[in-house]
């Protein structure tokens, strides 16, 4: 099924992007782009909805979470992160954050039930509801520990070189992933009650470029 979804994600944001010159510039500099907005915002999901409006991916441009049924042991290094003990239940999540059409990402979310009210928890274990947004009450917090850049449709240091990679005849081959993140939510008072890995598609970019 993965694999399916990563082929289908490719061709699809493949279409609009020329393996040029041109565009492989165009595609690092949109996603430097959507990596400083997500960096200078803590949530997320406001972020890719904003996203998805400003680049028209989606009529209505609501993001949701879609549920994938997977379970993942908190290990020690979450354990660390969120600052619980051994005995301490740590909770899982997975979902896709999809917007009209579009998987933009997916999202691997460990969390501590008893630092969220009841509401919240019933929220994350029943609907599409997206984690900042069922939690957003919280007035939380984001720490970014890590931001990778995964599309280098340029060489290193292609700013200094005398010459771009040639024009390709077929589009630029875009990965299923380009962008991954992974951040710490705390409340105001520095408590940290989720530890979030996030893998963004290519379908971020499944819109004409500039």
């Amino acid at each position: 099924m993965f694999a399916a979804l990563a082929v289908s994600l490719v061709a699809t944001a493949a279409q609009a992007w020329p393996d040029t010159p041109l565009g492989r510039v165009e595609a690092v500099a949109v996603l430097q782009g959507l990596n400083v907005e997500l960096l200078t915002h803590p949530s997320a999901t406001a972020t890719l909805e904003a996203w998805c409006a400003s680049h028209r991916l989606a009529e209505t441009p609501k993001v949701v979470a879609r549920p994938v049924r997977l379970d993942r042991s908190a290990g020690p290094d979450v354990r660390t992160a969120l600052k619980v003990g051994p005995e301490e239940t740590v909770a899982y999540r997975r979902v896709q954050l999809v917007c009209g059409g579009h998987v933009l990402s997916e999202a691997d979310n460990w969390y501590v039930p008893a630092r969220l009210t009841p509401e919240m928890n019933r929220t994350l274990e029943t609907t599409d509801t997206p984690f900042g947004r069922a939690v957003a009450a919280l007035d939380f917090r984001r720490e970014t520990l890590s931001a990778k850049l995964l599309f280098r449709p340029l060489p290193q240091g292609w700013e200094t070189a005398a010459r771009l990679p040639a024009a390709g005849a077929a589009p630029l081959a875009i990965p299923a992933h380009v962008l991954e993140h992974r951040a710490v939510l705390s409340t105001p008072a520095g408590t940290p009650f989720s530890l979030v890995v996030e893998s963004y598609t290519a379908e971020v970019l499944a819109f004409s470029p500039p």
